[in-house]
């Protein structure tokens, strides 16, 4: 099954893990100091708050797959998509190590495509969305040389690919 994510940026914790408690009518599944999610069923979400961006409000979209399989279908379309993939390789982000990858919209908007294997005690690494739009911008360019690609300056491990490039592992 795959799963909605949606990752909200938010001023005050406590006051929008009561909020969207209420509103789920459920409490989270996992609750940080800095950060709060809920694994929904009905709709297939996973809703994460935190307060780890400087700005308030929509931080980046995804999808949640729970097998090999479905992240390799969901790679492939990223591919096949009109824009830059970046794909990240197994990271911690989120209190949770996954293997994911990034692209943005036509808009800017980012969206990751991940599978979680385990949790986490540390938030993780994991670029910000805005960094990652940077480094696609940049690496991802017609104008960039052909090793440019997600460099470590960029903010990006040497072996992480993107533009299409690389295989995830």
């Amino acid at each position: 099954m795959k799963r909605l994510h949606v990752h909200v940026s938010v001023a005050d914790l406590n006051q929008s893990v009561r909020f969207y408690s209420t509103l789920f009518a459920a409490d989270p599944a996992v609750t940080k100091l800095d950060y709060a999610k809920w694994m929904l069923d009905d709709p297939a979400l996973n809703f994460a708050i935190s307060t780890r961006s400087g700005k308030a409000g929509l931080d980046h979209l995804g999808i949640q797959v729970e097998t090999p399989g479905e992240l390799q279908d969901v790679y492939g379309r990223l591919k096949e998509a009109d824009q830059p993939v970046l794909e990240e390789g197994q990271t911690t982000c989120c209190y949770a190590q996954s293997e994911k990858a990034w692209i943005t919209d036509p808009q800017g908007l980012s969206w990751e495509t991940f599978l979680t294997s385990v949790t986490s005690t540390v938030y993780g690494g994991s670029p910000e969305p805005a960094a990652i739009r940077t480094a696609l911008e940049a690496c991802c360019s017609p104008d960039a040389p052909q090793d440019a690609c997600c460099a470590p300056d960029a903010g990006m491990s040497a072996a992480t690919a993107c533009c299409g490039q690389g295989a995830p592992a």
